[in-house]
């Protein structure tokens, strides 16, 4: 039976149930499995003709023992979250190029026309299931709560409440970095009037939000009486609801354009949690052949790859640099704790909790130092798993232009899908390879970019072909907000107050 543990420790594994709730660990770690199941022999075959929720119920099925969710409830949770998406496929793939053999995923066919609709349609139902399982037969105090409190750089936030605005027992605080995510994004998240649903304008950078969050995780007293809970992606489930996209992808491939090379990856990258999923997919046993990162200038992960050394700094600051592509604006990837803990295992501990100490050690040199170095096994080893490319504004911005114009004439990518088109791009030269790109956002999202690319070209029109009647509304929506200091205590303050309010109406 699949449990959980702390990538900082091995002691006591812990249910499903307990690391979906508790989304970070009490040692400060993130909860991965005890093992990573395995494919059956036939999956190639028997999977194939899946459509999507009945792949993710496969999927998610080898990870949630059916003690904690029987099989006829998951295959209704997962019906329930998919049938909110807009594409009957959940997640299509669309060529881009016959002659290249570049494919695009599109990932943003949920309600808030973001990748990250897959993962927190599915979790919102998960943190209504469980709780509501829990409060049989409870009243008023007595009743289990959970007080989820997340970070967004741009899509998690608005994602999240979508996931969970209306949710009996659940209260959830989204903190975003003011004036670094785009006014559509902002919008998408202060229009939602639900009682339950407070956003926190925050006077920093989404690495400052996201230290808050991991600082509120942290503070035991102020856990134990508001039930604090996770959406970002240092929550296990959101990790594992994303698998089942690059199954689909890969099967889709195959079916409708005759594929039958094998198949590379290029993931746009911030948090790592998007290119993570792969890399347990790649684990369980498809056969991808190449999982390659794409970064815009916030490039730790491209520095790691080609230098060993993990480092908050560039050589010229330890600041983010605002891009084009501001989802993606992240000083520290979260969730590259996680593979961390897999390299840590299989090149340099004997154990389970040798590879939690080693994974510790590096987490504190991160903290202190601002910087983990590895020996040349360990960065071979993540080699082995990734490969990296770095994008410039100006390059994003060229690519979109290009693919507008010339290779997929009239598609228009959004920054994020075209940072990791460039890096598709870049690796097919001279290749006979198959790309599959993950394309994470609706263009409409992200207007300036769009706009800077492709304004007064000859079929352009913004306003008429790209933006969704939907975001033309927000416009006429009133919107509520609250502003804080890049300050834990000042967080802390604002969501007590509001569960106050809350507990009044």
């Amino acid at each position: 039976m699949t449990t959980y543990f702390s990538t900082r420790s091995s002691n006591e594994p812990i249910s499903f149930e307990a690391a979906v709730m508790k989304g970070l660990a009490p040692d400060g770690g993130l909860y991965i499995p005890t093992s990573i199941p395995k494919l059956p022999s036939d999956f190639l075959t028997k999977w194939a003709d899946l459509s999507f929720a009945e792949l993710a119920f496969e999927i998610l099925s080898l990870y949630i023992p059916e003690s904690e969710i029987s099989r006829a409830d998951l295959k209704e949770l997962v019906t329930r979250s998919y049938s909110t998406f807009r594409s009957d496929e959940v997640t299509p793939v669309v060529e881009l190029s016959k002659e290249k053999q570049l494919y695009l995923l599109e990932l943003f066919h949920g309600p808030t026309y973001a990748f990250k609709d897959v993962a927190l349609q599915f979790v919102g139902n998960l943190f209504e299931y469980f709780l509501t399982r829990k409060n049989v037969g409870k009243e008023g105090t007595d009743r289990d709560t959970l007080t989820v409190v997340g970070a967004t750089s741009g899509d998690t936030g608005s994602a999240a409440i979508y996931g969970l605005r209306g949710k009996k027992d659940v209260s959830v605080f989204i903190l975003y970095p003011t004036g670094r995510v785009s006014p559509i994004q902002e919008d998408q998240m202060t229009t939602v009037s639900d009682a339950n649903v407070h956003t926190i304008s925050v006077a920093g950078t989404f690495d400052d939000c996201q230290d808050i969050v991991k600082q509120v995780f942290g503070d035991a007293e102020f856990n134990a009486k508001h039930h604090v809970g996770a959406v970002n992606s240092i929550n296990w489930a959101r990790i594992l609801a994303q698998i089942t996209y690059y199954f689909h992808s890969f099967f889709q491939v195959q079916k409708k354009f005759g594929t039958s090379s094998a198949i590379k990856y290029s993931v746009p990258t911030g948090n790592f949690g998007d290119i993570l999923a792969g890399f347990y997919a790649r684990r369980m046993g498809l056969p991808i052949q190449e999982l390659t990162i794409a970064t815009n200038s916030n490039d730790i992960l491209d520095r790691f790859l080609k230098t060993g050394s993990y480092s908050k700094s560039d050589g010229a600051s330890a600041e983010v640099h605002a891009t084009l592509s501001p989802a993606m604006d992240i000083l520290v990837s979260s969730n590259f704790e996680r593979f961390l803990w897999y390299v840590a295992r299989e090149n340099v501990a004997s154990s389970d909790a040798e590879a939690g100490a080693t994974l510790n050690k590096w987490m504190q040199s991160l903290k202190t130092d601002g910087v983990i170095t590895v020996d040349a096994k360990v960065l071979g080893a993540a080699k082995s798993e990734f490969s990296s490319e770095r994008v410039s504004d100006e390059q994003t911005l060229e690519t979109i232009k290009d693919v507008f114009t010339n290779i997929s004439k009239g598609y228009i990518l959004d920054p994020h899908s075209s940072v990791g088109v460039t890096a598709a791009l870049r690796k097919l030269e001279g290749t006979d390879s198959v790309y599959i790109a993950l394309s994470t956002a609706h263009p409409a999202k992200f207007s300036d970019a769009v706009d800077q690319a492709l304004k007064g070209l000859e079929g352009y029109n913004f306003e008429r072909d790209v933006l969704p009647q939907e975001f033309k509304d927000f416009a006429n929506k009133d919107k509520k907000k609250l502003f804080s200091k890049a300050d834990v205590k000042e967080v802390e303050s604002i969501i007590e107050e509001e569960l106050a309010k809350e507990k009044k109406q």
